[in-house]
């Protein structure tokens, strides 16, 4: 019998270098520095967009009891940044057991440096969060990016990577990318909804989780031991 290949192998033949994530990483860098000057700038169209869908989703949210608890559950709990942080913990201590040192070391700086952009950009930035007379939920710190967004952004993608690298069958991707995809949209969407974020405070924290996600699959091609190829 021939003994079990690592986790962390290489496949046969080697993976050559994903030059689409560069590519990626290039076009999310574009939309994420304009929104961040915009927001820094206070454009006074934004400002209003952002104005008019948050006053009419406080509404919606006031006026229907039901989902706005519903919504609290979700973002408190499921999508919760430390819940987040958590399956990305297991992720990596599982990864490490397995002998995928590098693969889980990559997975952690990339959690680590997610979670410092963010918090760097809401102390530079510092985005005040809406305020309401009747508020349904509240939140605290700067507003911009919403950690909530940002953090299932990076988790999501990190762990769509991972179903991706190692060719997880067509069931279990379809499964993993449609729970991916309904959590980091209905995060967004329940910090709207719950009166705690602007509508750009979300996408800035989509764009920048996504950023943080292509930047880390495009520099693991270079990891310590490593040979690449270069494809078009």
């Amino acid at each position: 019998m021939h003994p079990a290949t690592p986790l962390d192998s290489p496949p046969s033949p080697p993976r050559p270098r994903n030059s689409r994530a560069v590519r990626v990483a290039a076009l999310l860098s574009v939309p994420s520095l304009l929104l961040i000057l915009l927001v820094e700038l206070e454009w006074g169209p934004l400002g209003t967009l952002d104005g008019d869908i948050a006053r009419a989703t406080h509404r919606w949210a006031v006026a229907h009891d039901g989902l706005t608890h519903a919504s609290r559950i979700l973002t408190d709990w499921v999508w919760d940044p430390w819940t987040m942080r958590a399956l990305c913990t297991v992720t990596v201590v599982w990864l490490f057991f397995r002998g995928a040192y590098w693969l889980a070391l990559w997975i952690a700086a990339a959690c680590a440096v997610g979670t410092a952009v963010q918090q760097g950009l809401k102390a530079a930035v510092d985005k005040p969060r809406p305020t309401w007379p009747d508020p349904v939920d509240s939140a605290h710190f700067a507003a911009f990016p919403s950690g909530h967004a940002m953090t299932a952004t990076v988790a999501c993608g990190l762990l769509l990577w991972l179903l991706r690298t190692y060719d997880v069958g067509p069931a279990v991707w379809r499964a993993g990318l449609t729970i991916a995809v309904v959590s980091v949209v209905g995060v967004g969407v329940t910090r709207i909804w719950n009166g705690v974020h602007w509508p750009s405070d979300v996408v800035g924290g989509w764009l920048l989780g996504a950023l943080i996600v292509a930047l880390t699959i495009a520099t693991y091609a270079y990891r310590p031991g490593t040979r690449t190829t270069e494809t078009t």
